[in-house]
């Protein structure tokens, strides 16, 4: 009882506002007022509490559909390239809807359809491909140039002819194709002249937004409805109200389809507890126990705000602890990253200064090159951890289709420097190392130079260029090395330098030197950095991301 005497008063100084009210509340004494703010600041906390759920909620079923839309729209991007070189060979080209279905789960079907009269051979002209769980191959292929079909004149091919960034259509019944409601991303394949010359589509399928909205049900008569750009309900969850009730309606749009995400809630299941307590403050005011439930309601109310404050508080906590997994899983973590192969020992390792950092990197190995990356995104926290999120995106992204590290890093740079309100910026080392001939080509945007460990330890030679994000259309110069047996990269970012002890001391270049010396596999020498920082930094507090690689070059002679 003294403790809640002692959080009660704490909470009656700190609110002298409500004191006042209070004061006149007791003096006023009446029935009507009692009711008056109870219902009032009660209404107020629900509907606040309300909106911020449905936020939560729709935002959550909008990432879901998000997350199926993005990779519908990778397997088609990922297969541009191929159809535009096999745009003269139909019978290679009509394999491409197979490799589209067969290769992302959320495709449900696909075609690539050419452009009426641009094949003579081949007036109209569109193999589609459809997943069947029934057939061994998992696939089943028809035709869409049909007259029946009339491909030319369906929506998801004539619009798309003149949207170069890709189109998502109206959801439909595809009758002589799929056979099952669903919405299709086109995108235009250009020739060797640019002219529009098919459209290659990925089909989904829409059964799995049922499930999505019945999720976003958290009131007895809500109603959850997901609707077309072009106003058709798409699906609908809940039964409505009979009785003729205002509503609160909440909403949400859905990137790049043009649907609408809403939660209606009607006032009646809003209020139901407003009312309740409405009555249950009007009976004790009619027994003569105003003051008694005044005092009560005061500190039940701080222990109210006492423990929400708390909730709150580990709620944070554990959000942040969340974005902290979220941010690690971004970047690989299996080492050794490629036990199959004999020409490359690889680590790396990244140790964030908060819950969340801006240190990244990345790397992975397509057509016998080992594409890498390292960054250091200004500032801290949260902030930070999003450009970073967004980087790690962009690398892989870009990366995937483009293999000179200057153009991937200005075609990431124009990304991040577009709309950057906030000026955030990113260091950032790039390399595409040719594992066959030793030929590491590079692009350096503002990063601390790596240092190459041949004979002797030394900083590779770099451009510094500026940091990624500062200046759209900067024109970033690529340069070039050969890597021979047993030369090794190790790359850092300024945490490793700038790691500070109690004393103010920096670890420096020349103790970061001191420990590459001696020979290590490369994860014993991240092992072995990371030890000699902590035992220089001792107990003072992590002031910076510390992120490194290790990359150690074996060709077999």
């Amino acid at each position: 009882m003294r403790n809640i005497r002692e959080k009660a008063a704490r909470s009656v100084k700190g609110i002298s506002i409500r004191g006042g009210l209070l004061v006149i509340f007791v003096a006023a004494a009446t029935l009507a007022v009692t009711t008056f703010l109870q219902i009032y600041y009660a209404n107020k906390g629900i509907r606040q509490e309300a909106s911020q759920h449905a936020a939560s909620e729709l935002s959550e079923a909008r990432a879901q559909i998000m997350d199926i839309v993005n990779q519908a729209e990778a397997a088609v991007r990922n297969n541009i390239w191929i159809s535009r070189i096999c745009l003269n060979t139909p019978d290679t080209l009509a394999r491409i809807p197979a490799l589209v279905v067969q290769g992302n789960p959320v495709v449900t079907g696909s075609t690539v359809a050419l452009v009426p009269g641009y094949n003579k051979r081949f007036p109209l002209f569109s193999p589609y491909v459809v997943r069947d769980t029934t057939l061994a191959e998992g696939i089943r292929s028809l035709s869409l140039a049909t007259a029946e079909y009339d491909y030319p004149s369906q929506e998801w091919f004539y619009v798309s002819l003149t949207d170069p960034d890709g189109y998502w259509s109206e959801p439909y019944f595809d009758e002589g194709g799929g056979d099952l409601l669903m919405t299709t991303f086109s995108f235009p394949v250009t020739d060797d002249k640019g002219d529009v010359a098919a459209i290659l589509t990925a089909d989904i399928s829409l059964e799995w937004l049922t499930n999505v909205v019945s999720m976003m049900q958290f009131y007895p008569n809500a109603v959850s409805t997901i609707v077309s750009r072009a106003g058709n309900t798409l699906v609908t969850a809940g039964t409505p109200s009979d009785k003729k009730d205002k509503c609160q309606t909440y909403t949400e749009e859905v990137d790049r389809t043009g649907w609408s995400l809403s939660i209606t809630i009607p006032e009646e299941d809003l209020l139901a507890d407003v009312r309740k307590v409405g009555i249950a403050v009007t009976v004790f005011s009619l027994l003569g126990l105003l003051m008694l439930a005044v005092i009560l309601r005061i500190v039940t109310q701080s222990l109210h705000n006492y423990q929400k404050t708390n909730e709150q508080k580990e709620r944070m906590q554990s959000e942040l602890r969340i974005g902290h997994d979220i941010q690690m899983s971004m970047v690989p973590k299996t080492f050794p990253p490629f036990p199959e192969r004999h020409d490359l020992d690889f680590a790396a390792s990244i140790v964030p200064a908060k819950e969340v950092g801006g240190d990244l990197y990345d790397y992975y190995i397509r057509d016998n090159k080992l594409f890498f990356c390292i960054g250091d995104v200004s500032g801290k926290g949260v902030p930070a951890s999003l450009v970073m999120t967004v980087t790690c995106t962009l690398f892989r992204a870009v990366s995937s289709h483009e293999s000179s590290p200057a153009r991937i890093v200005f075609s990431m740079n124009n990304s991040l420097s577009r709309n950057n309100e906030n000026n955030m910026f990113v260091t950032f080392f790039l390399g595409v190392l040719d594992l066959e001939s030793g030929e590491l080509r590079y692009c350096n945007a503002g990063h601390n130079a790596p240092l190459i460990l041949t004979n002797v330890i030394s900083n590779l030679q770099v451009l510094p260029n500026l940091p990624l994000g500062l200046m759209q259309g900067f024109e970033f110069q690529e340069q070039s090395v050969v890597m021979h047996h047993d030369d090794a990269l190790f790359l850092y970012t300024d945490g490793l330098t700038e790691a500070e002890n109690a004393s103010a001391e920096l670890f420096g270049e020349e103790r970061m030197e001191k420990v590459l010396h001696t020979r290590r596999s490369s994860f014993d020498h991240l092992k072995a950095m990371q030890e000699a920082v902590n035992e220089f930094v001792g107990d003072a507090p992590q002031s910076d991301d510390l992120t490194m690689l290790f990359i150690h070059y074996l060709p077999e002679a």
